[in-house]
């Protein structure tokens, strides 16, 4: 297999990632998330997860790139999809150019048609860098936030509809709605181990402010919550409900129950992450969520970047 080391600016090197590097790219990234939106949001639970993503092999598919003092200066990972974060410090050096390259090559390495990444769309000089290398917009997805400085109200059930937080042992039945419900729209359906990386064996999982609706012994709908300590905020990962008890308002319900429990552990924000696919927006501002900022995900097919 060919090397795809790239040739970097003077003063840098460059190495696989590995699990053991969690920590300073999760620094790196929100150092990133700072610049632009001036927070942060990523936690090392979620950067952990990405080397148990199947089929992404560490030592092939990320880059780490390092500064003479030994400081992250940048990284990638590509595996479809693809994330590239410059320091703040160390932009205007050619860093994210190099990585991007990189990460195609990869892509196309790998047997890959084409190449996915998401970036703010505040990010103007990461806009510019995608859309001059033939990057076409696919969707937008949007962080929206539930501002919380009184207690928020939630309504009654429907009829025949009971909430609870989630308990031990209902892991394999939120996944089996979630991945259903989440079938109509997404690429490609998560393995159990896979989800389970992402949601409830998180280190930031919060069962106590995560919400499940039921209709008798019937699980209908779900909230998977996160409590990010280092925002200070409660983070809604996952929302679904089942087909069949759709539009009945068991979704606000459940973010309702969420919103409340979050406020109860002095938590004054909770946000939530959407896409255009899921339809799911209109919901989440009648609820009473505002846009707190977008970003847009970008795809280059590699069959046509490669004759």
């Amino acid at each position: 297999m060919p090397n795809l080391m790239p040739a970097l600016p003077p003063g840098y090197r460059a190495g696989p990632a590995t699990a053991q590097d969690v920590s300073t790219i999760h620094s790196l990234v929100s150092a990133c998330e700072r610049e632009v939106h001036g927070r942060g949001r990523a936690d090392p639970g979620g950067i952990a997860a990405v080397f148990a993503r199947p089929g992404l092999t560490p030592e092939l598919d990320t880059l780490l790139i390092h500064d003479q003092a030994g400081r992250l200066a940048a990284r990638a990972w590509v595996d479809r999809r693809c994330e590239v974060d410059v320091h703040p410090q160390h932009r205007g050096r050619g860093l994210g150019t190099v990585l991007l390259g990189w990460a195609e090559a990869r892509a196309r390495q790998a047997g890959s048609e084409h190449i996915v990444q998401t970036v703010p769309d505040d990010d103007k000089d990461a806009v510019a860098l995608l859309r001059s290398r033939g990057y076409e917009p696919m969707v937008t997805e949007w962080l929206l936030e539930f501002a919380m400085p009184d207690e928020p109200a939630v309504p009654g059930p429907p009829a025949g509809i009971m909430v609870r937080p989630f308990r031990t042992g209902d892991e394999h039945a939120a996944y089996q709605l979630i991945e259903d419900a989440f079938d109509e729209w997404q690429q490609r359906r998560k393995s159990y181990p896979e989800w389970a990386q992402h949601t409830v064996e998180r280190p930031a999982f919060a069962p106590g402010m995560s919400a499940l609706a039921f209709n008798g012994r019937q699980l209908v709908g779900a909230a998977i919550s996160l409590d990010l300590p280092e925002t200070g905020e409660g983070y809604i990962e996952e929302v679904a409900v089942h087909r069949d008890h759709r539009n009945q308002g068991i979704a606000r319900l459940l973010l309702r129950h969420v919103f409340r429990a979050f406020h109860r552990q002095g938590r004054r924000t909770c946000t939530l992450a959407t896409h255009s696919d899921t339809g799911a927006l209109a919901l989440y501002l009648r609820v009473g969520m505002t846009v707190r900022h977008s970003s847009t995900v970008y795809r280059k097919s590699l069959r046509t970047a490669g004759r």
